[in-house]
């Protein structure tokens, strides 16, 4: 469970560091797609680091992928989004909580 949660994390994160490659500069703007980017490439050193088994990486992963999700809900208050993004933002923030509960849990029953 807990390096399932890290693949998803882990796919999330390099989703994000490409978005300033895919978007167009409208949906989402520029200066989203590069946060996005960043909050990517620091999770993925996180996700690394977790999977070499460096347990405090896991909340600060965690963290940063809650503020990836939270770039994401604008999408739903905004108007003018494409349903596209709209759905890509629908399923960032469903796939981090499934990657960060399969983590959690993981490291949970590691624990025991």
């Amino acid at each position: 469970m807990f390096r399932t949660g890290l693949l998803v994390l882990g796919l999330l994160s390099t989703a994000d560091l490409l978005l300033p490659l895919l978007t167009d500069g409208e949906s989402p703007p520029m200066a989203v797609a590069l946060i996005a980017a960043a909050l990517g490439l620091a999770s993925l050193v996180l996700v690394i680091s977790a999977w070499r088994g460096a347990r405090k990486a896991i909340v600060g992963l965690i963290v940063l992928r809650a503020l990836s999700a939270a770039a994401a809900l604008p999408a739903f208050f905004e108007p003018d989004v494409p349903a596209p993004a709209i759905a890509a933002a629908a399923a960032v923030i469903g796939l981090t909580v499934v990657g960060s509960a399969l983590v959690l849990k993981g490291r949970l029953a590691v624990a025991r």
